[in-house]
């Protein structure tokens, strides 16, 4: 696999990431209005969970998906490098949220 096409595919991924993150706390600053203002003691912390454990499915599948698959082909170099790259991506993206945190 071309490096060019490696890091294209890394910075999907990382996109993919920083966007759903976004979506997802979106939801959860505006729970309030979305859901109204009533708790509901058993279903509210079964939501989060669900919540919490879907995300970690798809974050890591986002992430390492695609590297395994790599791996398992016998590209392990490119597996690495996808990784490392898509990890890098994150790693920019946080920066630029902590700069923007920082400016504003």
């Amino acid at each position: 696999m071309e490096k060019n096409k490696l890091f294209k595919i890394a910075a999907l991924h990382s996109l993919g990431v920083v966007v759903y993150i976004f979506l997802v706390s979106l939801v959860l600053n505006n729970g309030e209005r979305i859901f109204g203002a009533e708790d509901n003691e058993l279903i509210s912390p079964v939501i989060f969970l669900l919540l919490f454990v879907f995300s970690a499915l798809l974050t890591s599948g986002l992430i390492l998906g695609k590297p395994i698959l790599l791996y398992l082909d016998g590209q392990k170099k490119e597996s690495v490098k996808l990784l490392l790259a898509t990890g890098t991506g994150l790693f920019i993206f946080l920066l630029i949220f902590v700069g923007i945190l920082i400016i504003i």
